[in-house]
């Protein structure tokens, strides 16, 4: 079962060297989650074979334009295309406002359920909860309200031995039971263990996305141990003055929260127009967390 991430956009203010503002995309066990809609959403979607159709959630980090200004235009064509399928918006509670008046000025009514869900972006909670994964929100240090999202996958059950569940004629009826880790017992009192039963699953997944942001240790112990996370760089570290300045982080500082937070894999974006070429921020990453990958578009990344 699927859990990647998809690059759509990864510059920072303005699309430059072929280069858009920021959006990606999940995939959980395909189901298709959008996270941040720059302006391009949709040409980067149509560009890398993205069904917007497909779409079930979508989470905005916050509301500076290169993180959401492609979200309206992608509402009006998913409506404009004749959706039907409910669609949950996760984001901080402006933001429904605004989609409210471009809504109203056009005069009008979407044809699908846009089930609006306000993110506190003075807490950290839960968001999300169902039987695929988790989604719990990051309170970002930035100049505005800023949110990242951290993405657990359930832990799946163990996985069934067809031929040994025959050869000791074990009931239907107890399968849920094994699967769930309890041994056998049956009516003679024997007892099978569930390891000869079972194989165990496959390890639970995750991904965290820190969008914009100063450097902030605050993020480590939420961000644990996660497999892939993607923390914005704007900046090398030769400019870390005016990272500050802009409350943005450079990609040596990404890859020193990577270290400290004991991910498997670092993600680095949201870059500069400064930067066409982004070998050096790479390399300043790779420096002190070897283990490191540009958000180049049209890459995924599968964990």
């Amino acid at each position: 079962m699927k859990f990647q991430l998809t690059i759509l956009g990864s510059s920072s203010a303005i699309s430059i060297f072929h280069r858009h503002p920021t959006a990606q995309i999940l995939n959980v066990r395909e189901r298709l989650m959008l996270i941040d809609c720059g302006e391009g959403t949709q040409f980067q979607m149509s560009r890398y074979q993205i069904k917007a159709h497909r779409i079930t959630h979508i989470f905005i980090s916050h509301l500076h334009g290169d993180h959401y200004l492609g979200l309206a235009g992608l509402l009006f064509t998913m409506h404009l295309q004749g959706r039907k399928n409910e669609l949950h918006l996760f984001g901080q509670e402006d933001l429904m406002d605004l989609i409210e008046m471009q809504l109203r000025l056009s005069n009008t009514q979407l044809k699908f359920n846009l089930i609006f869900h306000p993110v506190k972006h003075y807490l950290e909670e839960v968001i999300l909860d169902d039987d695929d994964i988790n989604v719990r929100t990051l309170i970002m240090n930035h100049r505005i309200p800023c949110m990242g999202y951290v993405f657990r996958e359930k832990k799946r059950p163990r996985k069934l031995i067809a031929q040994k569940l025959k050869q000791h004629n074990i009931p239907f009826h107890v399968y849920h039971s094994i699967k769930e880790g309890k041994d056998f017992v049956d009516e003679n009192g024997h007892r099978i263990p569930n390891a000869e039963l079972t194989h165990s699953p496959m390890a639970a997944r995750s991904y965290a996305y820190c969008s914009d942001t100063l450097y902030d240790e605050g993020i480590v112990d939420h961000i644990k141990d996660v497999d892939l996370l993607y923390h914005e760089s704007t900046f090398s570290e030769a400019l870390s003055e005016r990272a500050a300045q802009t409350y943005h982080s450079t990609a040596k500082q990404a890859a020193s929260i990577a270290i400290k937070s004991n991910v498997k894999q670092l993600v680095i974006g949201h870059f500069s127009a400064r930067y066409k070429d982004l070998e050096p921020l790479l390399q300043e990453a790779k420096s002190v967390f070897p283990n490191t990958a540009l958000a180049i578009e049209g890459k995924t990344f599968s964990i």
